[in-house]
């Protein structure tokens, strides 16, 4: 898996000055474009789009300083429409316009080429199981809510406080399935996983049942789920199973994930410091 992160990198590197299809990237990584987005997102630590315009604006940088080009030849070059684009796309990332950087040889910020290496860890294991579920209906209270990677989430805490207690006892009531209870869902997610990017979020129960009228609803399909197990301090405990999921997990199982929502049934302890957390994530078999 990692050889083939790494050859989609390649590609990446030898096409900075063309259109880069995801299609493309996809198919060098042997997995769909929905996961592959996902785990670079996960692994490198930024959106892969993120990833390219820096690496894009870092090679353009070099030819600002060395001059041989019109700064407009460069923008056009590196996929800007006017040089207007390209001066407020070089700023956010070196401080300086492409004029002031070739003018006075201010100094620029470089985006190093990633590459994905083997780290050998072996110190704890992963607890898991994959589990087939017939479609179901996610029932409770929604709001969109922004992406946070660590701590507290405040607008969640906050949407969760404002729940009242007839409408939770009533939400609960509904759960007749696994992932038992009241669950906090996740869907439609910006395929980037930047942090502060939107999604919808669900305080709500898996169920067969209809919903009642008044409450919001969302409809899953029939498929695979893996599911994991953790626990430890919160929220770090949550955050942390998400990441070591796609760090680890995945790259060394024949899954991948697929489009859906994710779920996640959380305990906490009496003070509200430590967490057992149960993670559902949508995936299908990759077949060799």
């Amino acid at each position: 898996m990692l050889d083939r992160l790494n050859q989609a990198l390649e590609h990446i590197e030898a096409h900075l000055d063309q259109r880069i299809e995801m299609a493309d990237l996809a198919r060098i990584a042997v997995t769909s474009e929905y996961h592959f987005r996902r785990l670079f997102s996960a692994l490198a630590g930024m959106p892969l789009s993120e990833y390219v315009r820096r690496r894009r604006l870092t090679v353009a940088g070099a030819e600002v300083l060395a001059g041989e080009r019109t700064l407009l030849e460069v923008a056009v070059r590196y996929g800007y429409g006017s040089g207007e684009a390209f001066a407020r796309a070089f700023r956010a990332v070196h401080g300086v316009g492409p004029g002031e950087a070739r003018r006075d040889g201010a100094p620029l910020c470089s985006q190093p080429r990633i590459s994905f290496r083997l780290t050998v860890e072996g110190s704890s294991s992963m607890r898991y199981r994959v589990v087939e579920k017939e479609r179901f209906h996610v029932v409770g209270r929604k709001a969109r809510v922004p992406l946070v990677h660590e701590g507290v989430n405040p607008v969640i805490a906050e949407f969760i406080r404002g729940i009242d207690q007839e409408t939770l006892g009533r939400v609960t009531a509904l759960s007749d399935q696994e992932p038992r209870g009241v669950v906090g869902v996740s869907h439609n997610l910006d395929p980037s996983r930047a942090e502060g990017t939107e999604l919808d979020y669900y305080h709500a129960a898996v169920t067969a049942a209809e919903a009642p009228a008044d409450l919001d609803v969302l409809e899953v399909s029939a498929g695979t789920w893996a599911v994991f197990d953790s626990e430890g301090p919160f929220p770090l405990t949550l955050q942390h199973l998400w990441r070591d999921v796609f760090t680890q997990w995945f790259p060394s199982n024949p899954y991948q994930s697929r489009p859906g929502p994710e779920i996640l049934r959380t305990h906490l302890s009496e003070d509200g410091t430590r967490a057992e957390a149960e993670l559902w994530i949508p995936v299908e078999r990759v077949r060799s």
